[in-house]
C-alpha cells in the first residue's frame, strides 16, 4: 500500500473513530458494533485484554484496548486499517508468528464486528 494512501486511510480511521459514530464505523468496517460487543465475550477476549468499564475485561496477557482508535500501529508494526485488523482478528499469526495472540477460528462477519467494536473504543 503506498504512503499517501496509509495515510489516508490514518486519517479517515481517526475521523470515524474520534465522531464517536458507530454508524461511521460500522460502514468503514463493515461490521457491527452491537455483534462485536457480543462476539467480544462469545470469543473470551476479556480473558487476555482489558476494556475500561467492562467487568468481564480484565486481562492483562494481551495489550489493553483503551484508547484503540487512537492507535496507529496493530502488533508487528502494521498499520491499523480495518483490512489489516480484519486479517490480524482471523488468523494472528499468518499476520505475526511470533504473536502470543491464538487463533481462534473467528469467522470474517465476526472479525468485522470485533473490528467495529474495538474501533469505538477512545
Amino acid at each position: 500500500m503506498s504512503t499517501p494512501r496509509v495515510v489516508g486511510m490514518l486519517l479517515l480511521v481517526a475521523s470515524a473513530c474520534s465522531q464517536g459514530s458507530e454508524r461511521a464505523v460500522e460502514e468503514l468496517t463493515g461490521g457491527s458494533v452491537a455483534r462485536g460487543k457480543q462476539a467480544f465475550r462469545d470469543y473470551g477476549c476479556g480473558t487476555c485484554h482489558e476494556v475500561h468499564g467492562e467487568h468481564m475485561a480484565q486481562g492483562n496477557v494481551g495489550p489493553s484496548f483503551h484508547d484503540f482508535a487512537k492507535q496507529s500501529y496493530l502488533p508487528g508494526g502494521l498499520i491499523n486499517s480495518p483490512t489489516t485488523l480484519v486479517r490480524w482478528i482471523r488468523h494472528p499469526r499468518e499476520v505475526e508468528p511470533r504473536t502470543a495472540m491464538p487463533d481462534l477460528a473467528v469467522s470474517e462477519r465476526d472479525a468485522r464486528d470485533l473490528a467495529a467494536y474495538l474501533y469505538t473504543m477512545h
